[in-house]
């Protein structure tokens, strides 16, 4: 365990690091924080840091960066800090968030957007798997007599529309029955539970348009899980210092593009008692990541449960992440209850 003086030393160093992603000498701590001793002294505890391994040197004549130890002595700091991290101007974000989303899905859309212009970093917002989410309602809307608009509407707010077309003529009035045989089947249920639901449309898929009615409703289900998901900030992670070359934010991006690994990355049961989860560096189980940090949390409960997640690099402002990606697990959360 470090000492105090350490602490503040080695904190020190990551606050300038994070500010200038620049080496950081003893002179420059002694210069800009009032530590109350030498810079002589600041030496010899860097000294000490690096031989602990929270710090190194990246050149000889250089001075220090934090590694990935350092950092996450100082992250464990700001997560066992009892106050609740709020963001200047939260209230304004929070109101000004959802007097512009109507749905779910639009108010992930505007809180990742705020995150990422808070963070400046790359935010993700995944919305709960419609896989585990339970419906509350189909509808069937005639547009001609061979062709329909199925929408579905889950309990988490989600709204998902889609095109269906008939071999043969349909009334209105054989959809309005349709309609109430698969909300009364579905309402409820998830996907997840299709064996019981599929007991209760029998009937049904004997129908000559009921199989067609059914697949295109299950198929709807399973296109808008795989897209569930709010991504900004590209663009701003390519204007960091650490990924100016492309090879070093093409690994990011790769995981980015992989639904599956995406789930596994931010997995709601990896989150700590804190609410949120940080795995800096070589911390990363997925090895594109190795390079970046990751601070995530989750919102919603049981199978309502979404992601809210934050990619930066190393060298981010640790506490005002915490305290972005706590905001929007306080937002997401309010819309869900």
């Amino acid at each position: 365990m470090l000492s105090d003086r350490r602490q503040r030393i080695l904190y020190a160093l990551i606050e300038e690091y994070v500010a200038h992603a620049l080496p950081v000498g003893s002179q420059t701590i002694a210069k800009h924080y009032k530590l109350g001793v030498s810079s002589a002294t600041i030496r010899n505890e860097l000294s000490y840091l690096e031989d602990q391994g929270y710090i190194t040197q990246p050149h000889t004549s250089a001075g220090r960066i934090p590694t990935d130890a350092g950092y996450r002595e100082f992250v464990d700091e700001v997560l066992a800090s009892d106050e609740l991290m709020k963001l200047p101007g939260f209230e304004t974000m929070a109101s000004d968030i959802r007097s512009r989303a109507e749905a779910l899905d639009s108010l992930i859309e505007r809180t990742s957007e705020e995150l990422t212009r808070l963070t400046d970093c790359l935010s993700i917002v995944m919305a709960p798997s419609i896989i585990k989410m339970r419906i509350r309602q189909v509808s069937l809307i005639s547009l001609t007599n061979r062709q329909a608009l199925i929408v579905i509407v889950s309990e988490d707010g989600h709204v998902a529309e889609r095109h269906v077309s008939f071999p043969i003529d349909v009334e209105p009035d054989r959809l309005h029955e349709i309609q109430n045989v698969l909300t009364k089947v579905f309402s409820g249920r998830s996907l997840s539970e299709m064996d019981d639901v599929r007991l209760g449309m029998v009937d049904l898929m004997q129908d000559s348009v009921g199989p067609i009615i059914v697949n295109e409703v299950l198929d709807s289900l399973h296109d808008c899980n795989s897209v569930r998901r709010s991504r900004v900030g590209v663009s701003s992670l390519m204007r960091k210092p650490e990924f100016h070359d492309a090879s070093a934010l093409l690994p990011i991006m790769e995981v980015l593009e992989d639904d599956t690994v995406l789930f596994r990355v931010f997995d709601p049961s990896d989150v700590t008692d804190s609410g949120i989860m940080v795995r800096i560096g070589s911390e990363n189980e997925t090895e594109q990541l190795s390079g970046a940090s990751v601070i995530a949390g989750s919102y919603g409960r049981g199978d309502a449960q979404g992601v809210v997640a934050v990619i930066g690099p190393k060298r981010m402002d640790y506490s005002k992440v915490i305290g972005a990606v706590r905001a929007a697990q306080e937002i997401l959360n309010e819309d869900l209850h």
